[in-house]
């Protein structure tokens, strides 16, 4: 009977052990699914019918109406070591003077790349700046003051 109590033990307390081993996953922020974004028509959807459709951005562009970004990653927590984004996404929503979408775009990141993974774009170019010029025309801009109330 003390054996088999002991024998009990031990396999709870393995199968404990290994369910400590098993990776975490975590999603921070939202990406719409293909499915909903197929309802943003280029040259047709305005900017107030957008979060109807797909809902609020994480992020908006810093020229008021440039665009809308909506960006998702997942880490990966695995025991004590530092958390690892194993993936992130980017959905990329302009908008023309009248407030008409003109581009959809979806960036992924590929071996610390950002890479194109799909663009619905109108006829016009792209003469606004891009979404990695914006992200990075921020860093250093910043001062303790604007985060101090």
């Amino acid at each position: 009977m003390a054996a088999i109590r002991q024998i009990l033990i031990l396999g709870l307390v393995a199968i404990l052990g290994l369910a400590a081993c098993s990776p975490v996953y975590r999603n921070h922020g939202f990406v719409p699914p293909d499915i909903d974004l197929a309802q943003v028509v280029v040259g047709q959807t305005t900017m107030d019918q957008v979060p109807q459709l797909i809902g609020r951005p994480s992020a908006q562009g810093l020229l008021t109406g440039s665009g809308w970004y909506y960006v998702g990653s997942r880490w990966r927590h695995f025991g004590p070591q530092k958390p690892q984004e194993v993936s992130r996404e980017v959905v990329a929503i302009s908008f023309d003077q009248q407030g008409v979408v003109r581009n959809v775009e979806r960036f992924g990141l590929e071996q610390g790349r950002v890479v194109t993974l799909s663009r619905r774009v109108t006829d016009t170019s792209v003469t606004e700046i891009s979404l990695i010029g914006q992200i990075l025309g921020n860093l250093g801009n910043f001062q303790a003051g604007d985060f101090i109330d």
